[in-house]
């Protein structure tokens, strides 16, 4: 699959109504850009704690926020930055790799993030400094 290089959201298939709850599917090669080699999950974090703050090198994540609100920030290495609000268990936003990116919780958050990659402490770029330095390299 043709890859953007820019973020975008993501709608999963919802099934049930409001008198038995609701079930959200996102079967990897069918609705996810990439086969997931990683799962994690974040939740309990402080709202004014600003995670994230990094980007990938190779890394590619699709962003849900299960419960409660995550306010995402983002920007690609061409400069065009993007807002996204996750507020619904039934949709996401796909994370191409070099896109740096901060997210805001409220309290009652739980971050669910699908990525591209295992963990490798080397993909990281940590300082947006060397982000920058990225974006005029040819």
């Amino acid at each position: 699959m043709n890859q953007p290089a820019v973020p975008y959201p993501l709608t999963f298939t919802k099934v049930g109504h409001s008198a038995e709850g609701y079930l959200a599917i996102a079967e990897f090669e069918k609705h996810l850009p990439f086969v997931p080699q990683r799962v994690f999950w974040t939740y309990f974090t402080p709202h004014e704690v600003v995670r994230g703050r990094h980007a990938h090198h190779r890394t590619e994540m699709v962003i849900l926020a299960l419960n409660g609100r995550i306010d995402l920030e983002v920007e690609t290495l061409n400069g065009e930055k993007s807002s996204f609000t996750l507020d619904r268990p039934d949709t996401g936003v796909y994370l191409p790799a070099l896109c740096w990116h901060t997210m805001q919780y409220t309290h009652n958050a739980v971050q669910l993030v699908f990525t591209s990659t295992s963990y490798d402490p080397d993909d990281y770029i940590r300082s947006y400094e060397e982000f920058n330095r990225l974006k005029k390299m040819p």
